[in-house]
């Protein structure tokens, strides 16, 4: 779910106009997770095709990139690559997660628990090795480009703004920051609306735009200080110590300067050591990147969308077609400068 600083930053609230002609690099696991998530029937079963295969990630893929394109937004999604060994703990609690809200939604559905059904079932999305294939062929039918990153996708697609390849990160997730993306856009990918907690109601949900210089200016403090925090509060590379949320842990560090003091203050025998600390440092200031890429849009081929939305997957063509109509402005795209 990466780390919990996102309330430390200024938010923009932004619209799509304002990305006109913009590149942004997708985090493509965020968003199929958010798709696999949210887009799911009433009792909380994802959308499924006749065969019972799972359908939400082509769904979410096609309408939202369409509706991207028209507006002249210029996507192109990152992929995960190998995970680093210090992410094994946090992907199998993950999985252990995913099998107790699976066990909890099968019981809440017995009890015609609809709202408690949907609420577990959402927790259990898990992004296969199928679902990437898939994703990746609407995508090339799409023609919208694709990256398969060394390891991290939100460390590829950071190097990306950095380098002036693209204009921000898209993603849910504020771990890009980290990663010293210089921008990073949230809701990006999200419906005109999201359902309140435990409520029957709905907030309108904008795209949100995070600056992260101006962001640090702000905190007073340095990008390597905000990953001292993130250590500190816990990251997918490592548990944070009880206690300390993103306010508390910019207090001690403005106070202290860095990790290393604030642990030989507090003593925690839990906290990591200073050799883990550096080599989780290290994740986010070196990560794996590549520079091969190749960034172009292309009009799509139409017939093998049909082919596998409508075909194989049994989407309605009524409702394909007009959606395919949007990305008409690719045409205008690849007349501007192809980015290398």
């Amino acid at each position: 779910m990466g780390v919990d600083i996102g309330e430390l930053f200024k938010k923009e609230k932004i619209t799509f106009s304002d990305l006109k002609d913009r590149v942004i690099a997708i985090d493509a696991y965020n968003v199929l997770h958010q798709f696999l998530s949210i887009i799911r029937q009433r009792d909380g079963t994802p959308l499924k095709d006749s065969q019972g295969r799972i359908t939400s990630h082509l769904s979410g893929l096609f309408y939202r990139t369409a509706n991207m394109v028209e507006a002249r937004i210029r996507p192109v999604y990152v992929f995960d690559g190998e995970p680093h060994l210090l992410k094994a703990k946090t992907i199998q609690q993950r999985k252990e997660r995913k099998e107790r809200a699976e066990k909890e939604w099968k019981e809440a559905i017995e009890k015609g628990d609809l709202k408690t059904a949907r609420i577990k079932a959402q927790q259990t999305s898990r992004v296969t090795d199928e679902i990437i294939r898939q994703s990746e062929s609407l995508l090339t039918a799409l023609g919208i480009p694709f990256i398969r990153a060394p390891s991290e996708g939100e460390a590829q697609a950071s190097y990306m703004v950095k380098k002036g390849d693209a204009y921000a990160v898209g993603s849910q997730d504020f771990d890009c920051l980290l990663f010293d993306a210089p921008i990073l856009v949230r809701n990006l990918t999200s419906s005109g609306k999201r359902k309140l907690p435990n409520k029957q109601s709905y907030m309108k949900v904008n795209p949100e735009l995070i600056r992260l210089k101006s962001g640090l200016k702000s905190l007073n403090i340095l990008q390597k200080q905000l990953i001292d925090m993130a250590i500190l509060i816990g990251t997918d590379f490592n548990d944070g110590i009880k206690g300390i949320g993103p306010k508390k842990s910019l207090q001690l560090i403005k106070k202290s300067g860095n990790i290393e003091n604030i642990l030989a203050t507090i003593g925690d025998t839990n906290a990591p050591n200073f050799n883990e600390i550096e080599q989780i440092r290290q994740i986010f200031l070196n990560p794996k990147v590549t520079d091969k890429y190749f960034l172009k849009w292309n009009p799509p081929d139409k017939d093998n969308v049909i082919r596998i939305l409508c075909d194989e997957h049994h989407f309605s063509r009524e409702r394909v077609e007009p959606f395919l109509e949007k990305f008409s402005s690719v045409k205008d795209m690849i007349k501007q400068k192809t980015l290398f």
